[in-house]
């Protein structure tokens, strides 16, 4: 009866459900990033104070630290609605009309992957950042006319994972600037243990750590890591998270004790193998392991130039005396 109940009680949440569970309100919830979130603190406080709406604030760094997060509690804080959207989403001028046009007055705005928005887009965002009005054109050639449009007074919280991907007329109109690092273990390790919380899925302490140490150092794979965790321990045990059972899963999911996975592995093994340790191009490496560029350079390069298992020079990239460690490989002397 038990597992039935424990399964039940899991059934509730899709993934996305449970992303929005445990997602923390207000920012005393929200765990790490701490020069950040004091800053933020005082930031929203003082706008409260003035009446005013909060200046526009920019999130850069890896994916998976808290970005978007971050911007709802920004909008909780501030006591205001919050209106999401995607830089690639937005494609036309009426799109970002549509959008601008819907806010009230105080309301924060999120454009995530905002250095993907177009740059004609851009340009008509700037008044509207600064003096809170929209310039369009409207009607076809020959018969178009300028329409201004007054704006309420709103924060945009902008999100990226290449800040150098803005341009600087975009980057100088945001009065908040942040960059969110990865997480300590500690910090992971507090994360994991109020989703375990939230979702009512008991874990140990030493299984929390165990899930820190293999999770990059990234809350979103440390929650995402934690579901699969939570399978195995419905499955096998008793819906208890224990370290045997967050070891076996895994070990089995090939997550390693520093948290490389499979890709990691098979792009330091290409450097090391395929390029004899390097300096190989981006774009070689790109079609040697078959992911995009982007993908590497976003999502993997991040934590393994962090772990100092990766090196970026001028002629590329180069696998590190560590990794030849971490793989197993002897390091052979360049021809």
């Amino acid at each position: 009866m038990k597992d039935e109940s424990i399964i039940k009680n899991y059934d509730l949440f899709d993934d996305k459900t449970l992303d929005n569970t445990i997602r923390p309100e207000s920012i005393d919830e929200y765990i790490g990033q701490n020069d950040v979130k004091e800053n933020i603190k005082v930031f929203v406080k003082a706008a409260k104070m003035r009446n005013e709406a909060l200046d526009h604030v920019l999130l850069y760094g890896p994916p998976g630290l808290g970005k978007t997060t971050l911007a709802f509690i920004i909008a909780h804080e501030l006591g205001t609605n919050i209106k999401t959207a995607s830089g690639p989403s937005i494609e036309k001028s009426g799109d970002l009309a549509a959008i601008l046009s819907s806010l009230e007055p105080g309301d924060v705005l999120f454009i995530d992957e905002i250095h993907r928005m177009p740059r004609y887009i851009e340009e008509i965002l700037y008044p509207a950042m600064e003096d809170f009005s929209l310039d369009i054109i409207v009607g076809s050639e020959g018969n178009s006319r300028n329409i201004k449009i007054d704006l309420p007074p709103f924060t945009l919280v902008g999100a990226t994972t290449r800040a150098g991907d803005l341009s600087s007329p975009l980057r100088d109109r945001f009065g908040i600037i942040n960059k969110l690092q990865f997480y300590t273990v500690d910090e992971l390790s507090e994360i994991i243990k109020r989703t375990s919380r939230v979702l009512d899925a008991p874990i140990s302490d030493e299984a929390a750590l165990e899930l820190a140490l293999r999770s990059r150092g990234t809350p979103r794979i440390a929650n995402r890591l934690f579901k699969r965790v939570r399978d195995f321990a419905m499955v096998v045990g008793d819906g208890t998270i224990t370290l045997e059972i967050t070891k076996e899963a895994l070990d089995r999911l090939h997550v390693d004790n520093l948290g490389l996975d499979n890709t990691d592995r098979e792009l330091l093994s290409a450097i090391i193998t395929k390029f004899n340790g390097g300096p190989v191009g981006v774009e070689a490496l790109s079609s040697s392991i078959g992911e995009e560029v982007t993908t590497i350079e976003d999502v993997y390069e991040p934590y393994l130039l962090q772990m100092g298992l990766l090196k970026r020079t001028a002629r590329g990239r180069v696998a590190t005396d560590k990794a030849y460690e971490v793989l197993g490989l002897e390091k052979k002397p360049k021809k």
